[in-house]
């Protein structure tokens, strides 16, 4: 049984800001990338060290790949600070246009642990923002990486970070008659990859608790579609029960205590809940259209959901009672998969119109849609725990070709700079964690 160990992380010190003028405002249209620059963390010599080299270049990557930042090249240094203690001449970074600049260190500990502290200098104001000393397993470098990243990211832009995360997903392989679909996890960056399931039954849409280190996905035994609840920190799984008209993933509420799911009876598709801890089921919808793919707003007040009770495929507003339904979306072409921010202020969804599909958001009243991304196929957005990123899979159909890679993105909310992620082998049906306790 595959088991998840997270090292635990102490905090001794924070150094809070002295300038709060040094701030990005990401809430509307593209935003011009800050420049910073991370300096090579030191070990107690001063002198770079491969993990200190590492460390720095996860946090680039993490920052850069955001949108939102451009880093300097290392190459590019002068005189780069040989701890966090020591303050910058900033005069060294202000030719380069630097605004914002990070400095670290590595200091070994024993029992196979380090040291690593951290600052956040203002390079206009010439000000000490925000600094950080983190003792944890030397293994865990990267995950320091993340949160320094994360700390960096809520300081200037001030939204919380979203680097500290995992994704689960489904990777696929094999030939289309006969292809394997194994649970996977790996950090948001890609990295850390392992599976969980061994590809022996069919597994789909896997969905993360908003709370815990849990997720619930949909399994195919003799045919039979089962729900399960899967705990990564102890590798123990339990089966909810067993929906043989299940149409739908099974999705979490906001406080963890029940997943949303729809699955037909008797030709009807409806949404229901289920309690986890008693599994006592709750019909919500009942109507003769085809309800499915529901969502909670934050809340846990609303559902968002799609169904064609108004003639076409199109994405509908509910209280969690299944009361006052009203439709939402009104542009061109049919919509599916709904899925509401963490901060509750747009609803993600995905569309068909003229043999495409696209990836986009709309506000929960169905005005200010916008198309983020599109190709031959493009479904399943999955929300970052801070609201501004989404992931989701895609296939682009070479020319010529019937089929292509199907690989994982994600984009700023804006719409700006599409990342693709690599993964072992196809990859479909993302879903992101929260942040990691």
């Amino acid at each position: 049984m595959l088991k998840f160990v997270l090292s635990i992380f102490l905090v001794f010190f924070v150094s809070v800001c002295n300038a709060k003028d040094l701030e990005i405002d990401i809430n509307s249209g593209q935003v011009e990338p800050l420049p910073i620059a991370i300096a090579d963390f030191t070990d107690r010599s001063g002198a770079a060290s491969s993990i200190g080299r590492s460390i720095s270049n996860v946090i680039t990557n993490n920052l850069v790949d955001s949108g939102q930042f451009k880093a300097l090249e290392t190459a590019a240094f002068i005189a780069p600070p040989t701890s966090p203690s020591v303050r910058p001449n900033f005069n060294d970074w202000k030719p380069f246009g630097i605004k914002a600049l990070i400095t670290g260190a590595i200091k070994s500990e024993k029992n196979n642990k380090i040291e690593v502290e951290f600052r956040l200098w203002d390079v206009v104001s010439e000000a000490d923002m925000i600094g950080l000393r983190l003792t944890v397993d030397k293994e865990s470098w990267r995950r320091v990486s993340h949160i320094i990243s994360d700390v960096t990211f809520e300081r200037l832009t001030g939204d919380k970070g979203y680097f500290d995360t995992r994704i689960v997903y489904i990777s696929e392989s094999g030939p289309t008659n006969a292809r394997k679909k194994r649970l996977a996890i790996m950090d948001q960056d890609g990295e850390n990859h392992q599976f969980l399931t061994n590809g022996n039954f069919l597994v789909l849409t896997p969905r993360f608790s908003p709370n815990t280190q849990e997720i619930t996905y949909l399994a195919y035994y003799n045919n039979e579609p089962r729900v399960y609840i899967f705990n990564l920190l102890t590798g123990e799984q339990e089966m909810l029960g067993s929906f043989p008209g299940m149409t739908f993933a099974p999705r979490f509420s906001p406080d963890g205590s029940n997943i949303i799911m729809s699955y037909s009876n008797k030709g009807v598709t409806d949404i229901y809940t289920m309690n986890i801890k008693n599994q006592n089921v709750v019909r919500i919808t009942n109507s003769p259209s085809i309800d499915t793919s529901p969502s909670f707003s934050p809340d846990g007040k609303k559902i968002v959901f799609n169904s064609d009770r108004g003639g076409s495929q199109q994405i509908y507003v509910m209280d969690e009672k299944g009361r006052g339904v009203k439709r939402i979306s009104f542009g061109k072409g049919r919509y599916a998969t709904p899925v509401w921010s963490p901060k509750g202020d747009l609803i993600s969804f995905t569309k068909m119109y003229k043999g495409l599909f696209y990836v986009g958001v709309m506000k929960p009243d169905g005005s200010g849609e916008r198309l983020l991304a599109k190709g031959y196929l493009v479904e399943g957005p999955t929300w970052a725990p801070n609201g501004r990123v989404l992931m989701y899979f895609k296939q682009n159909r070479p020319k010529g070709k019937n089929t292509g890679r199907v690989n994982l993105y994600k984009i700023d909310v804006t719409g700006f700079k599409e990342l693709k992620i690599i993964t072992p082998g196809d990859a479909s049906d993302p879903a992101w964690s929260p942040i990691i306790p």
